[in-house]
Protein backbone atom coordinates (compact mmCIF):
# COMPACT_ATOMS: atom_id res chain seq x y z
CA UNK A 1 0.00 0.00 0.00
CA UNK A 2 1.75 3.15 -0.87
CA UNK A 3 1.89 5.66 2.20
CA UNK A 4 -0.46 8.96 2.58
CA UNK A 5 2.54 10.32 3.54
CA UNK A 6 6.28 9.50 2.11
CA UNK A 7 8.81 12.01 3.90
CA UNK A 8 12.86 11.05 2.71
CA UNK A 9 15.86 12.76 3.88
CA UNK A 10 13.77 16.06 4.50
CA UNK A 11 16.04 18.95 5.40
CA UNK A 12 14.82 22.19 5.97
CA UNK A 13 16.80 25.68 7.16
CA UNK A 14 15.93 28.94 8.48
CA UNK A 15 19.18 31.14 7.92
CA UNK A 16 21.98 29.09 9.81
CA UNK A 17 19.16 26.84 11.98
CA UNK A 18 18.18 24.03 10.74
CA UNK A 19 14.62 23.05 11.96
CA UNK A 20 14.87 19.63 10.10
CA UNK A 21 17.99 17.20 9.70
CA UNK A 22 17.54 14.23 7.33
CA UNK A 23 13.25 13.61 8.30
CA UNK A 24 12.12 10.07 7.32
CA UNK A 25 8.79 9.48 8.14
CA UNK A 26 6.30 7.05 6.28
CA UNK A 27 2.58 7.36 7.39
CA UNK A 28 -0.81 5.81 6.52
CA UNK A 29 -4.29 5.92 7.56
CA UNK A 30 -4.77 6.96 11.59
CA UNK A 31 -3.76 9.46 13.72
CA UNK A 32 -0.23 10.15 14.49
CA UNK A 33 0.44 12.68 17.52
CA UNK A 34 3.70 14.68 16.90
CA UNK A 35 5.47 16.04 20.25
CA UNK A 36 8.54 17.78 20.64
CA UNK A 37 9.65 20.84 23.02
CA UNK A 38 9.35 24.68 21.34
CA UNK A 39 11.93 24.76 18.65
CA UNK A 40 11.89 21.42 18.01
CA UNK A 41 10.87 21.77 14.15
CA UNK A 42 6.89 20.99 14.68
CA UNK A 43 5.17 23.57 13.00
CA UNK A 44 7.92 23.25 10.33
CA UNK A 45 7.03 19.71 9.74
CA UNK A 46 3.76 20.46 10.04
CA UNK A 47 4.02 23.25 7.02
CA UNK A 48 5.84 21.23 5.06
CA UNK A 49 3.18 18.36 5.17
CA UNK A 50 0.85 20.98 4.71
CA UNK A 51 2.33 22.02 1.50
CA UNK A 52 3.28 25.53 2.86
CA UNK A 53 6.44 25.11 1.82
CA UNK A 54 9.35 23.30 0.33
CA UNK A 55 12.19 21.92 2.12
CA UNK A 56 15.56 22.45 1.10
CA UNK A 57 16.75 18.78 0.98
CA UNK A 58 15.40 15.43 0.59
CA UNK A 59 11.89 14.25 -0.62
CA UNK A 60 8.39 14.53 -0.35
CA UNK A 61 5.68 12.53 -1.47
CA UNK A 62 2.06 13.11 -0.61
CA UNK A 63 -0.85 10.86 -1.48
CA UNK A 64 1.30 9.21 -3.90
CA UNK A 65 2.69 12.85 -5.38
CA UNK A 66 5.73 14.70 -5.67
CA UNK A 67 4.78 17.79 -4.31
CA UNK A 68 7.91 19.65 -5.46
CA UNK A 69 5.69 19.05 -8.73
CA UNK A 70 3.41 22.20 -9.10
CA UNK A 71 0.70 20.33 -10.91
CA UNK A 72 1.01 17.26 -8.52
CA UNK A 73 0.99 20.04 -5.48
CA UNK A 74 -2.55 21.26 -6.85
CA UNK A 75 -3.79 17.82 -7.00
CA UNK A 76 -2.26 17.02 -3.03
CA UNK A 77 -3.99 20.32 -1.90
CA UNK A 78 -7.73 19.49 -3.17
CA UNK A 79 -7.57 16.47 -0.79
CA UNK A 80 -5.79 18.19 1.83
CA UNK A 81 -7.17 19.80 5.25
CA UNK A 82 -4.53 22.19 7.10
CA UNK A 83 -5.27 23.65 10.41
CA UNK A 84 -2.58 25.95 11.16
CA UNK A 85 -0.97 26.99 14.74
CA UNK A 86 -2.21 30.48 14.19
CA UNK A 87 -4.73 30.87 11.85
CA UNK A 88 -6.00 34.91 10.82
CA UNK A 89 -9.34 36.05 9.78
CA UNK A 90 -10.05 38.55 7.64
CA UNK A 91 -11.83 41.77 9.17
CA UNK A 92 -15.88 41.72 8.96
CA UNK A 93 -16.44 37.82 8.48
CA UNK A 94 -19.08 36.24 10.06
CA UNK A 95 -18.13 32.83 10.84
CA UNK A 96 -20.14 31.04 7.99
CA UNK A 97 -18.74 33.58 5.69
CA UNK A 98 -15.51 33.13 6.75
CA UNK A 99 -15.50 28.85 6.19
CA UNK A 100 -17.45 30.05 3.00
CA UNK A 101 -14.40 31.89 1.61
CA UNK A 102 -12.21 28.33 2.42
CA UNK A 103 -14.65 26.39 0.63
CA UNK A 104 -14.41 29.03 -2.59
CA UNK A 105 -10.40 28.90 -2.49
CA UNK A 106 -10.85 25.02 -2.23
CA UNK A 107 -12.68 25.14 -5.66
CA UNK A 108 -16.19 24.66 -4.64
CA UNK A 109 -18.09 26.75 -7.11
CA UNK A 110 -21.13 25.40 -7.05
CA UNK A 111 -23.01 27.71 -4.71
CA UNK A 112 -25.81 25.54 -3.13
CA UNK A 113 -23.00 22.84 -2.90
CA UNK A 114 -20.47 24.70 -1.18
CA UNK A 115 -22.94 26.29 1.55
CA UNK A 116 -23.71 22.67 1.95
CA UNK A 117 -20.76 21.47 2.49
CA UNK A 118 -20.26 24.88 4.97
CA UNK A 119 -22.96 24.22 7.28
CA UNK A 120 -21.95 20.25 7.43
CA UNK A 121 -18.68 21.85 8.51
CA UNK A 122 -19.83 24.18 11.19
CA UNK A 123 -22.12 21.07 12.53
CA UNK A 124 -19.18 18.96 13.22
CA UNK A 125 -17.80 21.52 15.89
CA UNK A 126 -20.64 22.60 17.16
CA UNK A 127 -20.73 26.25 15.83
CA UNK A 128 -24.35 26.36 13.87
CA UNK A 129 -25.71 28.81 16.46
CA UNK A 130 -23.04 31.01 15.68
CA UNK A 131 -22.66 30.86 11.53
CA UNK A 132 -24.14 34.58 11.58
CA UNK A 133 -21.73 35.99 14.15
CA UNK A 134 -19.18 38.18 13.46
CA UNK A 135 -15.86 36.11 13.88
CA UNK A 136 -14.40 39.08 16.54
CA UNK A 137 -17.17 38.15 18.64
CA UNK A 138 -16.54 35.18 18.88
CA UNK A 139 -14.43 33.53 21.89
CA UNK A 140 -10.50 32.09 21.41
CA UNK A 141 -12.14 28.29 21.56
CA UNK A 142 -15.05 29.49 18.94
CA UNK A 143 -12.32 30.39 16.61
CA UNK A 144 -9.55 27.30 16.97
CA UNK A 145 -13.10 25.18 16.11
CA UNK A 146 -14.11 27.83 12.61
CA UNK A 147 -10.29 27.00 12.01
CA UNK A 148 -11.00 23.18 12.37
CA UNK A 149 -14.47 23.49 10.38
CA UNK A 150 -12.27 25.31 6.98
CA UNK A 151 -10.07 22.37 7.29
CA UNK A 152 -12.82 19.63 7.15
CA UNK A 153 -14.23 21.00 4.20
CA UNK A 154 -14.35 18.14 1.69
CA UNK A 155 -13.77 15.37 3.64
CA UNK A 156 -9.99 15.67 3.26
CA UNK A 157 -7.63 12.41 2.72
CA UNK A 158 -4.69 14.43 4.93
CA UNK A 159 -5.38 16.22 7.82
CA UNK A 160 -2.64 18.43 9.39
CA UNK A 161 -3.59 20.14 12.72
CA UNK A 162 -1.18 22.16 14.43
CA UNK A 163 -2.17 22.27 18.29
CA UNK A 164 -6.31 21.89 17.05
CA UNK A 165 -6.80 21.82 21.32
CA UNK A 166 -5.42 25.05 22.31
CA UNK A 167 -7.75 27.50 23.61
CA UNK A 168 -10.80 24.33 24.27
CA UNK A 169 -12.18 23.49 27.34
CA UNK A 170 -12.25 19.11 28.59
CA UNK A 171 -15.70 18.95 26.92
CA UNK A 172 -14.57 20.33 23.40
CA UNK A 173 -11.63 18.37 23.43
CA UNK A 174 -13.30 15.55 24.12
CA UNK A 175 -15.47 16.16 20.90
CA UNK A 176 -12.54 16.82 19.12
CA UNK A 177 -10.74 13.75 19.92
CA UNK A 178 -14.32 12.17 18.20
CA UNK A 179 -14.15 13.93 14.75
CA UNK A 180 -10.32 13.23 14.28
CA UNK A 181 -11.13 9.01 15.40
CA UNK A 182 -13.97 9.01 12.89
CA UNK A 183 -11.89 11.02 10.44
CA UNK A 184 -8.95 8.18 10.92
CA UNK A 185 -10.96 5.92 9.22
CA UNK A 186 -10.62 6.89 6.04
CA UNK A 187 -7.76 9.72 6.55
CA UNK A 188 -4.23 10.16 7.83
CA UNK A 189 -4.47 12.09 10.24
CA UNK A 190 -1.12 14.07 11.88
CA UNK A 191 -1.70 16.42 14.86
CA UNK A 192 0.76 18.72 16.61
CA UNK A 193 0.24 19.09 20.05
CA UNK A 194 1.92 19.73 23.61
CA UNK A 195 -0.51 17.62 24.92
CA UNK A 196 0.68 14.13 25.88
CA UNK A 197 -3.09 13.64 27.41
CA UNK A 198 -4.24 13.81 23.63
CA UNK A 199 -1.67 11.48 22.17
CA UNK A 200 -2.64 8.52 24.80
CA UNK A 201 -6.24 9.48 24.63
CA UNK A 202 -6.36 9.39 20.52
CA UNK A 203 -3.12 8.56 18.65
CA UNK A 204 -2.91 5.28 17.10
CA UNK A 205 1.19 6.62 17.17
CA UNK A 206 3.37 9.14 17.98
CA UNK A 207 6.67 10.58 16.57
CA UNK A 208 8.88 12.89 18.97
CA UNK A 209 10.92 15.48 17.51
CA UNK A 210 13.87 16.79 19.25
CA UNK A 211 16.97 19.50 17.52
CA UNK A 212 14.97 18.33 13.99
CA UNK A 213 15.32 15.02 14.21
CA UNK A 214 13.16 12.15 14.72
CA UNK A 215 13.98 10.92 18.57
CA UNK A 216 11.00 8.49 18.90
CA UNK A 217 8.61 6.84 15.91
CA UNK A 218 6.12 4.07 17.15
CA UNK A 219 2.99 3.35 19.13
CA UNK A 220 1.98 5.41 22.48
CA UNK A 221 2.11 1.80 24.05
CA UNK A 222 5.80 1.40 22.92
CA UNK A 223 6.71 4.67 23.98
CA UNK A 224 5.10 4.60 27.79
CA UNK A 225 7.19 1.32 27.76
CA UNK A 226 10.39 3.12 28.04
CA UNK A 227 9.48 4.46 31.32
CA UNK A 228 8.70 0.84 32.80
CA UNK A 229 10.61 0.76 36.19
CA UNK A 230 11.42 4.07 36.28
CA UNK A 231 8.75 6.22 37.72
CA UNK A 232 7.91 5.94 41.78
CA UNK A 233 6.46 8.05 44.22
CA UNK A 234 7.82 8.79 47.62
CA UNK A 235 7.33 11.45 50.38
CA UNK A 236 9.87 13.22 49.39
CA UNK A 237 11.46 14.45 45.82
CA UNK A 238 14.34 12.52 45.27
CA UNK A 239 17.75 15.11 44.23
CA UNK A 240 18.77 12.49 41.92
CA UNK A 241 15.42 12.15 39.75
CA UNK A 242 15.57 13.50 36.51
CA UNK A 243 11.96 15.27 37.34
CA UNK A 244 9.91 15.14 40.10
CA UNK A 245 7.27 16.94 41.20
CA UNK A 246 4.82 17.11 44.27
CA UNK A 247 1.40 15.56 42.89
CA UNK A 248 -2.50 16.33 44.69
CA UNK A 249 -1.97 13.19 46.88
CA UNK A 250 0.96 14.86 48.68
CA UNK A 251 3.61 12.37 47.29
CA UNK A 252 6.29 13.14 45.00
CA UNK A 253 6.47 11.55 41.17
CA UNK A 254 9.76 10.71 40.43
CA UNK A 255 11.26 10.08 36.98
CA UNK A 256 15.06 8.69 36.55
CA UNK A 257 16.71 5.78 38.17
CA UNK A 258 15.13 4.19 41.28
CA UNK A 259 16.57 4.07 44.34
CA UNK A 260 16.48 0.42 46.46
CA UNK A 261 13.34 -0.26 47.49
CA UNK A 262 11.32 2.37 45.97
CA UNK A 263 8.15 2.24 45.57
CA UNK A 264 7.23 1.75 41.83
CA UNK A 265 4.24 2.81 39.51
CA UNK A 266 2.66 2.96 35.88
CA UNK A 267 3.92 5.44 33.62
CA UNK A 268 1.91 7.64 31.71
CA UNK A 269 2.79 8.78 28.36
CA UNK A 270 3.70 11.96 30.09
CA UNK A 271 6.18 10.30 32.04
CA UNK A 272 7.83 8.40 29.24
CA UNK A 273 8.23 11.64 27.01
CA UNK A 274 9.87 13.54 29.79
CA UNK A 275 12.35 10.83 30.04
CA UNK A 276 12.90 10.11 26.65
CA UNK A 277 13.80 13.80 26.36
CA UNK A 278 15.59 13.21 29.39
CA UNK A 279 17.80 10.55 27.87
CA UNK A 280 18.45 12.51 24.33
CA UNK A 281 19.61 15.00 26.11
CA UNK A 282 22.21 13.12 28.23
CA UNK A 283 23.56 11.27 24.77
CA UNK A 284 23.56 14.95 23.14
CA UNK A 285 26.97 15.50 23.15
Amino acid sequence: MTPTVDLADVVHRYGSTTALDRVTLRLETGVTGLLGPNGAGKSTLMRVLATVINPDGGTVRLLGRDTADADQRTQVRRQLGYLPQELGFPRGFTAFGFVDYLALLKEFDDRPTRQAEVRRALDLVGLRDVATTRVRRLSGGMRRRLGLAQALLGDPRLLVLDEPSTGLDPEQRAVLRTLLSRAAGHATVVVSTHQTEDVAALCDRVVVLDSGQVAFDGSVADLVDHAAGRVWVAEHPDPDAAAQWRTGTGLHRNLGTPPPGAHLVEPTLEDAYLLLRNDTARATP
